[in-house]
C-alpha cells in the first residue's frame, strides 16, 4: 500500500491522519478487505470501552466517507482509506530488547482475548498454501525449479507437517479464531511514555484462522537469531530465551482465552508458520517474484533458505520448546 501522513490545521491545533491507497494488485477485493477491518475494529472498540480503555489509541479507527463507507474511491477507480493517527507511540522493525518483544506478545495475546468470541467465520478467507506451492513447482514459470531442487524437496518431504493443524481444525479440535497473520513487532504500537504495547495495526491480513498461526509467525520473525533474508544460513537458529519471553507474554495477554490443546500446540505453530512462510518465499521465487518485494537477485530464495534452516533448527529443539510452554 502507499501510505501518507495527512496533517490538518484545526482551531484546536494540528490533527494527523494515516491515508493509504490500497494495492489492488495484492488485495483483489478491497471492499471485502475493509469489511473485515471495519467489523474487527468495531468489535475491538466495544471491548476496549467495556474494559475502560482508550478506544482511540488501542485500536485502529477508520475515518468513513460521507456516505458512511470505510473507504474512498477516486476518479481512477483506486481505493483509499484513512485512519486516525495514533499519537505518542512508536513501532520498531527489529527486536531491540526483551521488554519490547514481551510487550508485542502481550498485545497480540490481548488481541486474541478481545476477539475470542468474534464470529470468525464471517471474515473473508484465503487459499491453501501447499497447493499453491505445488502448482508453482509444476508450472515453473521462470525456469528456476532445476536450480532449487534441494529446497523443493525440503518442502515436499514435509507435506504431512503442513496438514497437522488443518487436520485438527477439521476434526473440531482447534477452534476457528480471528487471526492477524502478520504478527511482526513492527505491527505493534508501543507507547512512548509507558513503553507498553497499546495497539495492533496493519489489519489487512485479518481472516479466520488458528491462534497458533499468529503465535507462530511472531516466533518465526522475532526469535530468529538472523535477519529474514540472511544469506549465511549458519547464523540462523531459534533463540530459546526469546521464545520463552514471547510465550510468557502471549499467554498472559490471552488471559485464558485459549484451549488446552491450543496452548500445547504452540511450538508446532512456530514450526508450521515458519515452514509456510518459507514455502511462500520459494513459490514466489519460482513464479518470478511478483508478491514479495525483492532488492537483489534471488532475494526470495535467500528468504526461503533462512526459513527452512529455522524450521530444521526448531525441529531439533521441539522438546525444549514444549517444556517452556508447559512452564507457563
Amino acid at each position: 500500500n502507499e501510505t501518507y501522513c495527512a496533517v490538518f490545521s484545526t482551531e484546536a491545533g494540528q490533527k494527523r491522519y494515516i491515508l493509504q491507497k490500497m494495492n489492488k494488485q495484492i488485495f483483489k477485493d478491497p471492499v471485502g478487505l475493509m469489511e473485515n477491518i471495519s467489523g474487527v475494529t468495531s468489535w475491538l472498540k466495544k471491548k476496549i470501552l467495556e474494559n475502560g480503555g482508550d478506544a482511540e489509541r488501542e485500536t485502529l479507527n477508520i475515518v468513513n466517507d460521507r456516505a458512511g463507507a470505510p473507504y474512498f474511491v477516486d476518479k481512477e477507480g483506486e481505493y483509499w482509506r484513512a485512519y486516525l493517527f495514533i499519537e505518542d507511540a512508536t513501532c520498531f522493525d527489529q527486536v531491540e530488547n526483551d521488554e519490547d518483544f514481551y510487550q508485542s506478545a502481550l498485545a497480540f495475546g490481548n488481541f486474541q482475548r478481545l476477539l475470542a468470541d468474534y464470529p470468525a467465520d464471517t471474515l473473508h478467507n484465503t487459499v491453501k498454501r501447499f497447493a499453491n506451492f505445488k502448482k508453482a513447482v509444476e508450472e515453473d514459470a521462470c525456469g528456476r525449479a532445476a536450480d532449487v531442487q534441494k529446497e523443493i524437496q525440503f518442502v515436499l518431504e514435509r507435506e504431512q507437517l503442513a496438514h497437522t493443524l488443518v487436520d485438527l481444525q477439521d476434526a473440531g479440535k482447534l477452534p476457528l479464531r480471528v487471526t492477524h497473520n502478520d504478527t511482526k513487532l513492527n505491527n505493534i504500537m508501543i507507547d512512548n511514555v509507558t513503553h507498553k504495547g497499546i495497539c495492533v495495526i496493519d489489519l489487512d491480513t485479518v481472516m479466520p484462522g488458528l491462534s497458533l498461526n499468529d503465535f507462530g509467525d511472531s516466533i518465526r520473525f522475532g526469535a530468529s537469531t538472523a535477519a529474514e533474508d540472511e544469506q549465511d544460513i549458519s547464523k540462523v537458529s531459534c533463540d530459546l530465551h526469546l521464545f520463552e519471553v514471547y510465550v510468557k507474554g502471549f499467554l498472559e495477554g490471552c488471559g485464558g482465552a485459549l484451549t488446552d490443546l491450543e496452548v500445547e500446540m504452540l511450538p508446532m505453530g512456530a514450526i508450521l508458520m515458519t515452514f509456510e512462510c518459507g514455502m511462500r518465499f520459494l513459490a514466489d521465487h519460482l513464479e518470478g517474484d511478483h508478491y514479495f518485494r525483492i532488492h537483489r537477485e534471488n532475494h526470495n530464495l535467500d528468504r526461503a533458505r533462512t526459513q527452512f534452516k529455522l524450521v530444521w533448527d526448531m525441529e531439533q529443539k521441539l522438546s525444549k520448546m514444549k517444556a517452556i510452554v508447559e512452564k507457563y
